[in-house]
């Protein structure tokens, strides 16, 4: 892998979520909605500068953690200085956009002094942990059983529920699908076999993406799958939004961040898994000119790559 591959999934994600932002809690079709405010095609490039949200804010933040340590560092280590960096993150002035009330709630549980094991909710399915491991994908590639079991660490610590934790899982495994050059028709099946037996409700929701995939209207399926607000949702609408535009990654993210539900955290997901598919060269280069904290970014991707090629 190269440089350029961990730059495209940490500008992939970044710019999907920062596309998906001004529209989140915008319905598509509604007085002052999607349609109205941006055309009919809705939003179609990130706003001047581009401003990502929690998603983006929480998937760095478990990146330096694990490069604070190591990919191959044991569980109690690990998930320490990913608490402490999410600790950072809840307390963070610049941490006004929105961010997840399980997320919050896992986090000052575990500031608090409950054990990372135990201080996510176990009632809470939303889609927080899934948004934040595309990073997991790359580190782990090649090693399968240390991704679903990473994945799971880190979203046990703010999400407990079995759906979120397989929706962790899933959105992990499809980057490394990615990155591996999987046929993307075999996507669907590939994530199921993996996640299998973790949730029946993350398996009954990917399974709507293979109902929907031939339908005409892409707004009427994505309302059969959901609104993304739950991890097994934002899971499915942005594997539907990668194989109906498997060749492009703006369009891709186009599509995630024109829905009426979670739409940066959709786009966010497909915008890491499409940069992992199509690499640095698919993301529009005025895009990343307006990305916040470019240079961050730019960092933490040298970083990516070394820390993987250590291991």
């Amino acid at each position: 892998m190269s440089i350029l591959q961990t730059q495209a999934i940490l500008f992939g994600l970044s710019l999907g979520d920062a596309l998906g932002h001004p529209t989140e809690f915008l319905r598509l079709d509604e007085h002052s909605g999607i349609k109205e405010r941006y055309g009919e095609a809705g939003i179609q490039v990130p706003p001047n500068p581009a401003l990502y949200t929690d998603d983006t804010q929480m998937t760095l933040a478990l990146l330096e953690g694990i490069l604070e340590v190591s990919p191959s560092a044991d569980d109690d280590t690990m998930m320490q200085a990913i608490g402490k960096r999410f600790i950072l993150w809840a307390r963070d002035t610049k941490n006004a956009r929105a961010p997840g009330l399980t997320c919050l709630a896992g986090v000052s549980n575990y500031e608090d002094g409950l054990d990372w094991r135990e201080s996510g909710l176990a009632n809470s399915k939303g889609c927080g942990s899934a948004m934040r491991v595309a990073p997991l994908g790359y580190l782990y590639q090649h090693d399968e059983s240390r991704l679903r079991h990473v994945a799971t660490n880190t979203s046990v610590i703010t999400h407990r529920h079995p759906t979120a934790i397989a929706s962790s899982v899933g959105a992990a495994y499809l980057v490394k699908l990615a990155l591996d050059s999987v046929p993307i028709e075999q996507w669907l099946g590939r994530v199921l076999a993996f996640t299998d037996g973790m949730s029946d409700e993350f398996y009954r929701t990917l399974l709507r993406v293979g109902h929907v995939l031939s339908w005409g209207s892409e707004e009427r399926a994505l309302k059969h799958i959901g609104e993304g607000w739950v991890g097994d949702e934002a899971v499915a609408l942005a594997l539907y939004c990668a194989l109906k535009y498997p060749d492009s990654y703006v369009k891709a993210v186009q599509r995630g961040a024109n829905t009426d539900g979670d739409s940066d955290s959709i786009a966010c997901i497909a915008g890491g898994i499409m940069g992992a598919r199509l690499g640095w060269d698919a993301i529009p280069s005025d895009w990343v000119a307006r990305c916040e904290n470019r240079d961050l970014l730019f960092a933490l991707a040298n970083q990516l790559e070394e820390a993987r090629n250590a291991n």
